[in-house]
């Protein structure tokens, strides 16, 4: 009845070469995880969904008459959702669109502005369109959570 209990033997750890190998797995998930933020000047995308006219919330369909005059982009909070509005101004015939590229949360001097790059779409001189007044505008519904301070509108005309 008198049992030794071994224990097995283990390999003799390098820990020299361990050590260096989880500082080496530390610094490869840190560079991929921080350097593309310092490479890209701050620049995040936002996610966003293009909105159907007919889908629009009614709040929305309230504010859109008032800036539907002017060339602008505009973000705006219903719902705890936040949307952007990016208006083309008064055509005097139809054949104008909008539509959004892409939106991004730019840092600027240590401040925040959402900038949104929108394609503007005119009819070709040689087109038939409407004599009609329109007011083309589109709406997105993003993933941010707040209302950004400022916003830019970066415009972009098919060549």
């Amino acid at each position: 009845m008198n049992s030794k209990m071994r224990l097995p033997k283990f390999p003799k750890v390098n820990w020299k070469l361990l050590i260096t190998v989880i500082l080496l797995i530390g610094l490869v998930v840190f560079i991929t995880r921080c350097v593309p933020k310092f490479l890209s000047g701050g620049e995040q995308t936002v996610s966003y969904v293009v909105v159907e006219p007919e889908l629009v919330p009614e709040k929305l369909d309230e504010i859109i008459p008032r800036y539907k005059m002017l060339e602008r982009a505009l973000a705006t909070k219903v719902d705890e959702e936040v949307y952007v509005i990016v208006t083309r101004g008064e055509k005097l015939t139809a054949g104008y669109t909008v539509d959004i590229e892409k939106i991004q949360m730019v840092k600027e001097d240590e401040e925040e502005k959402l900038v949104i790059y929108a394609l503007f779409t005119d009819p070709k001189p040689e087109e038939l369109v409407a004599q009609v007044i329109t007011y083309p505008y589109v709406v997105a519904k993003t993933d941010l959570k707040e209302l950004p301070k400022k916003i830019e509108l970066q415009v972009r005309y098919p060549e």
